[in-house]
């Protein structure tokens, strides 16, 4: 049954073979010869078309932002504390040491001398001396004397006294009172305003270096190449400022005046005369006559006699026994107490007021800025290429028989599919970008 279904096949591949070299070579077994033309010259060839599309592409955006959030502060915190803390007390007490000491002691004997001394003896006698002295003599008499004498006399006398006192006179008078007030005023000013605005910057990242087979002479071997990069979108904020006129209020002090009555008290001069009694007092002169004792003195010379006493002395010679002392010294040794001072430390303990800082966690706001993650859309243009089928056919003819669609013609004209290279968008086609 396998070889007949093979005998079959076999059989049908060759009338095959026969009719499609038939057709190539238009009929004929050589390009000698053209029996008969070629059979269904055109053909099917496919060409490429290029059409641009829009496709969505989110890109991801960071925007600043501004948020409150708590932090744990630690701030210091002083307390009073009791330490207990020693200090060192010295004690002194004293003891008893016996100790062996050489004393010397010396004794005095006395031993009898004898020696001749001249002792003055003084004799007194009296003589008779004369002289003069000059005796006072007192006497006391009495001289008028006359002088002046002033003697105050007394008077009352009323004397006129004038005086100005000053009388108050009230009475209202009008006074103008001037006060400051605040009056608002629209004032324009320039100011400076930024009128800019965010523009998206298209920023290029090359791509990270990937390990990629290459073919060399050497042999395949993994290199690092370079992928393609990427293009993101970065807001940048470009300002303007302008100049603008604006209206401000302002306030300004202006002076108003007011009349108003005020009560005012004025004093007012008058001159009163009065009439004061006057203690007068004035001296009056008189003469007085006064008797004063007047004391003399006078010298009378006496002559007297005296009796001066006159001293002699004479020398008369002495023996005299003394005793003069004699001094010997001998060592004697004694034992003696003495008390030795001896220190003794302990440790006393004593309580001491101590601050000590503490740290005391508090929460407090903070302003602090993040960047917000943000999707934004945009349309990006593409190129799809497509292969459309375009019906061929060929106007040359046969070298030999002038047929067209002859084996030449045929592989001649058989146009070869556009190799066109893709454009730079779809090679280098967007890739996603990288979630922060």
């Amino acid at each position: 049954m396998n070889r007949a279904v093979a005998g079959v096949l076999s059989t049908l591949a060759c009338l095959m073979a026969g009719q499609v070299e038939a057709g190539w070579y238009c009929g004929a077994a050589s390009y000698n010869c053209c029996p008969q033309p070629c059979q269904n010259p055109c053909y099917t060839s496919y060409r490429v078309e290029r059409q641009e599309c829009m496709r969505t592409v989110n890109e991801v955006t960071y925007e600043p932002e501004e948020y409150v959030t708590q932090r744990t502060v630690f701030r210091p915190v002083w307390e009073d504390k009791q330490v207990e803390c020693f200090r060192t007390v010295t004690e002194t007490s004293y003891v008893d040491k016996t100790y062996t000491v050489s004393r010397q002691v010396v004794e005095t004997s006395y031993e009898e001398k004898r020696y001749t001394v001249q002792r003055p003896v003084y004799e007194t006698s009296y003589e008779e001396r004369k002289y003069t002295v000059r005796r006072p003599v007192w006497e006391t008499s009495e001289r008028e004397v006359r002088r002046t004498v002033c003697r105050p006399v007394t008077e009352v006398v009323e004397r006129e006294c004038r005086r100005v006192v000053c009388r108050p006179v009230e009475e209202m008078v009008d006074v103008e009172r001037c006060y400051t007030v605040m009056k608002p005023h629209v004032v324009q000013k320039t100011v400076c305003v930024d009128r800019g605005q965010w523009q998206c910057q298209q920023v290029y990242h090359p791509g990270p270096c990937v390990p990629k087979c290459v073919q060399t002479c050497y042999g395949p071997q993994v290199q690092m190449v370079q992928a393609p990069g990427f293009y993101t979108t970065k807001r940048v904020w470009c300002p303007n400022v302008v100049q603008e006129v604006v209206n401000c209020t302002v306030q300004r002090p202006e002076v108003v005046k007011q009349v108003c009555q005020v009560k005012v008290c004025r004093m007012v001069r008058e001159e009163v005369v009065e009439m004061v009694p006057v203690k007068v007092c004035r001296m009056v002169q008189e003469e007085q006559v006064c008797k004063v004792p007047v004391r003399t003195c006078r010298y009378v010379c006496e002559e007297k006699v005296c009796k001066v006493p006159v001293q002699t002395c004479r020398m008369v010679c002495e023996e005299k026994v003394c005793k003069v002392p004699v001094r010997t010294c001998r060592t004697v040794c004694e034992e003696k107490v003495c008390k030795v001072p001896v220190c003794t430390t302990r440790q006393v303990p004593y309580t001491v007021n101590q601050r000590v800082c503490r740290m005391e966690a508090c929460q407090e706001e903070v302003k602090c800025c993040r960047m917000v993650r943000r999707c934004v859309q945009r349309q990006v243009p593409y190129t799809v290429c497509r292969m459309v089928p375009v019906q061929v056919c060929p106007t040359q003819s046969c070298s030999t028989c002038g047929v067209p669609g002859s084996a030449e013609s045929h592989g001649a004209a058989k146009p070869e599919p556009e190799n066109a290279p893709l454009p730079k968008q779809q090679e280098e086609a967007p890739q996603p970008k990288p979630e922060a």
